[in-house]
């Protein structure tokens, strides 16, 4: 059967809803690609790409909320118990909630209008946000319900997250991954300086059942702006049963060797995340200040990755991403390692933006890298799972990160476990050599633009977000 006029149909509407920047061109496929990479940020995609404005929005908003939870949670946990290891024990049951979220999150991405998913996510996790004000306002808060709505919170949030990652080819097409990536990553970090230090504030202010009133009126807001979108419902395959699509998700990890690397260095890097559970120990017995720069701790890594997704702009055109994804990696491990010789909160802090900056560039990295080299179909799953390291890998992190303290100071714990990260970090380089040879160009196995453009729907822009 002739395919030509649908796929020549399916370019016209991605035309429409991807208006092509004066710094761009298309190749013979009708694909927008850029002339050149560019140092800082390229604004055209918000500007042009209605449906990927409103995304961009309502991650601000999320993140906002989030960010205020960052820091109520290991600060109420710490005031109730005392015990980092307590804090490392509410991370992991949150993690473990997303890892399965992810996983439930990328098989339904592949089978169900991801629209649908990404608000049900989003309203189900603002439930649990308005449960923990409840038992933050509460005279004696129970720990149990923190930690049984942190499982809930990450079973849900993951959810959201893997609908969001496997739509983003959908919204803004495959040529403009790389300044997606820059774009969220960005929200999400400009978020993260802001909202954990009024987070902080707050918390000393008024007290942490207000921090939480606070998220909780965020998620509404959020699920406000995310009903803009478009509907997105999968591309048609022959169904499976559920096992069975996670276990072609997972297969494809062992089949595409670069994309299943990419996926265990990235749980690598993700560990150091864990470091957060140590900061209120870290600002009380070493840097001795109050609830408010801890709340400043906890902003100085997004401060780092927001320099890295402004100025990331010439990451799309490097010619050996898999190499500068191992370097990045394994000087973000260096910079958490010098945590272990500092005294001063000001200098933790500079150390702290530069873990932040190095392993968001290696995120960035990841990204790309990622969906470049997965087909469509299978996206939802992929993402799921390499969403599920790098959660998990944090909340394992910060589990390990607690242990250690238990039986080293808290500055020795996290030097050891740098240098572990670091080594296996080199251990990696040296056996995954598919990905120290990549770069972040598309599979040549993966379809073509156009021919992929017909297969999959496309989101519908009404006739203002066009013009």
């Amino acid at each position: 059967m002739d395919t030509q006029p649908s796929a020549e149909a399916s370019q016209k509407t991605r035309n429409e809803g991807h208006a092509v920047s004066s710094g761009s061109s298309r190749d013979p496929a009708g694909a927008v690609v850029k002339n050149k990479s560019t140092l800082l940020l390229d604004l055209s995609l918000l500007r042009d790409n209605a449906a990927f404005r409103t995304v961009v929005i309502a991650r601000t908003l999320s993140v906002f909320s989030l960010g205020m939870l960052t820091v109520a949670v290991p600060v109420q946990i710490q005031e109730l118990t005392g015990s980092p290891m307590q804090v490392g024990i509410s991370m992991a049951l949150g993690g473990g909630g997303a890892f399965a979220g992810l996983l439930a999150g990328g098989v339904l991405a592949d089978r169900w209008d991801r629209r649908k998913l990404i608000l049900f996510a989003r309203s189900v996790c603002g439930i649990g946000f308005a449960a923990l004000a409840v038992n933050g306002f509460s005279s004696s808060p129970s720990v149990l319900a923190i930690y049984a709505l942190a499982l809930w919170d990450g079973f849900f949030s993951a959810l959201g997250v893997t609908a969001l990652l496997a739509a983003t080819p959908f919204l803004v097409g495959r040529e403009n991954l790389g300044a997606a990536g820059q774009f969220n990553m960005l929200t999400v970090r400009m978020g993260g300086i802001l909202s954990p230090a009024i987070g902080g504030l707050v918390i000393a202010s008024f007290g942490v059942g207000w921090n939480y009133l606070a998220a909780a009126i965020g998620a509404l807001l959020t699920v406000a702006q995310l009903m803009r979108l478009p509907p997105m419902p999968p591309a048609r395959r022959e169904p499976q049963h559920p096992l069975r699509a996670l276990g072609a998700g997972v297969g494809y990890l062992f089949v595409n060797r670069l994309v299943g690397a990419v996926v265990a260095v990235g749980a690598l890097v993700s560990l150091g995340g864990g470091v957060r559970i140590l900061l209120p120990a870290l600002a009380e017995d070493v840097y001795r200040v109050g609830p408010s720069a801890v709340g400043m701790m906890y902003a100085a890594a997004p401060l780092g990755a927001t320099a890295a997704a402004l100025t990331g702009g010439w990451l799309g055109g490097f010619a050996r991403s898999g190499a500068l994804l191992f370097a990045s990696g394994a000087a973000a491990f260096v910079a958490l390692g010098s945590l272990g010789f500092i005294s001063d909160p000001v200098v933790a802090f500079v150390a702290l933006a530069g873990f932040g900056y190095l392993s968001s560039i290696a995120s960035l990295l990841q990204f790309t890298l990622v969906q470049r080299h997965t087909p469509e179909h299978l996206l939802g799953r992929v993402n799921g799972l390499w969403a599920a390291q790098a959660v998990t890998g944090d909340a394992f992190g910060a589990l390990a990160l607690g242990g250690l303290t238990r039986v080293f100071p808290l500055t020795s714990a996290i030097l050891i476990f740098s240098l572990v990260a670091l080594l296996s970090s080199g251990a990696m380089a040296i056996g995954f050599r598919s990905l120290r040879l990549a770069s972040s160009k598309r599979s040549e196995d993966l379809p073509s633009t156009s021919a992929e453009t017909s297969e999959r729907p496309q989101p519908q822009l009404s006739k203002t977000e066009k013009a």
